[in-house]
């Protein structure tokens, strides 16, 4: 129990520290058109900020971060400026 939370920090942190953030966005929709590219791809993301978003009521104030991994970085960065989709909104 308390060492499942301790691991479940520990891997947030692990996982969140090794990623690069490629957009910031507060829109959902957006965001899933971007995770589609990219899994198209094969290029695997997360999203961070998630929940902190869904507390919010949905009313769109926090950008959700999309983020892939450094070594998939500037392939995914290509992606999105060839789809003219590499900007924050």
């Amino acid at each position: 129990c308390f060492f499942r939370q301790v691991l479940a920090i520990v891997g947030f942190w692990r996982i969140s520290l090794c990623m690069v953030t490629l957009v910031r966005t507060t829109n959902a929709v957006r965001l899933s058109f971007l995770q589609a590219l990219l899994a198209d791809a094969g290029i695997r993301t997360e999203v961070f900020d998630h929940n902190i978003s869904a507390l919010e009521a949905g009313i769109g104030a926090f950008p959700r971060r999309l983020a892939v991994s450094p070594a998939h970085r500037l392939a995914a960065e290509t992606i999105l400026r060839d789809a003219e989709e590499f900007y924050d909104d």
